[in-house]
């Protein structure tokens, strides 16, 4: 399918199956297309070319399309959106007729807000509020429910556990998800799938530990967590870089001998505070504490001064400019070099 803007091209040749009852993350940069595609889905813009289907029923050809409201789409904004006058219950039960009231009770309560039903949205936190808006949008059973970066205005600890528990919450409810966001790790740790999202086409869609660890190409290596991206030469079945001879991952692509691009994710690297067999020497010039572990900046000492990332144990002290050394752990992804 495809969307434009006037002259704006903003989604071309969008080719995207949903799983029913899992959660798919759309993953991409501001610009992307990732919100007109929710917004595609949702009714709220036609398209221009191809279908949305969603349970086997045609809800826009490009020609005709079914209004937002006969959808059955749950849609939970950024901000909640929640009527500011109206009760928590008042909120979830927006749109059900009287008899549904029952309905909205139980939404309230599967999303733990069970003895706030009678609070208004300021009267709540900024989770609770997202809690409010999610459970509004299964309460009308819906064929989907979209979610257009929900946590996104959350502190990060309170984001990363709203998330868990949306998911867990979906997955209760046996909802059919599509998640829109910008952050990697909520897309890797929250959807069953993911599709990344790139000036508004699809880069790559797998479940998210293929995405990782077997990217199809550079561009998708790139936009999926931290990479380490090394010119490289091939010869006799190994990637000379500046890391030295690194093994190649076995995964059934040719490999001609010739000037290549290799992968590296910051665990596959090793770092010794001594000269080791196999190590080439490296200089610290940054390092990212995340408690666990951090991440260890380092140029290499090499000619091209390049410069890797390297996953250590959180508690290994390391100094700006202290010497290092480093090697590849494991196998390489490589790709042939693009051509200038």
């Amino acid at each position: 399918m495809a969307k434009s803007f006037g002259a704006t091209k903003v989604l071309t040749d969008i080719d995207l199956s949903v799983p029913e009852g899992s959660i798919t993350a759309v993953l991409g940069a501001s610009g992307s297309g990732k919100t007109t595609l929710l917004r595609l889905i949702a009714g709220f813009e036609q398209l221009d070319s191809g279908t949305i289907t969603i349970g086997g029923r045609l809800f826009d050809d490009g020609h005709r399309s079914v209004r937002p409201q006969h959808r059955g789409v749950g849609y939970v904004p950024q901000d909640g959106a929640l009527f500011p006058h109206l009760t928590v219950l008042g909120n979830v039960s927006f749109g059900l007729a009287r008899a549904e009231r029952s309905i909205a009770r139980e939404q309230i309560e599967l999303v733990g807000l069970e003895g706030l039903e009678r609070r208004y949205p300021h009267q709540l936190s900024g989770g609770q509020q997202q809690r409010v808006a999610l459970a509004r949008a299964l309460a009308i059973r819906p064929a989907i429910v979209l979610l257009d970066e929900p946590f996104s205005s959350l502190d990060a600890t309170l984001r990363a556990e709203l998330g868990r528990d949306v998911a867990r919450i979906l997955t209760v409810a046996e909802a059919t998800t599509v998640l829109v966001t910008h952050d990697q790790d909520e897309a890797l740790s929250l959807a069953d799938q993911v599709a990344v999202l790139r000036r508004g086409q699809v880069l790559a869609y797998s479940d998210p530990r293929s995405l990782y660890r077997d990217p199809p190409d550079l561009l998708a290596a790139k936009s999926i967590g931290e990479a380490n991206i090394l010119a490289a030469l091939l010869h006799e079945k190994k990637a000379h870089c500046a890391l030295g001879a690194v093994d190649l991952r076995v995964n059934g692509r040719s490999r001609p001998d010739g000037p290549a691009r290799l992968l590296l994710r910051p665990e596959q690297l090793g770092l010794y505070l001594k000269q080791t067999d196999g190590a080439v020497a490296a200089t610290v010039i940054g390092f990212r504490y995340h408690g666990h572990e951090g991440i260890a900046q380092l140029r290499l000492s090499h000619p091209d001064k390049e410069t890797v990332l390297v996953r250590i144990p959180g508690d290994l002290v390391l100094a700006h400019g202290q010497e290092v050394w480093v090697q590849a752990t494991e196998p390489a992804h490589v790709w042939p070099a693009p051509e200038s």
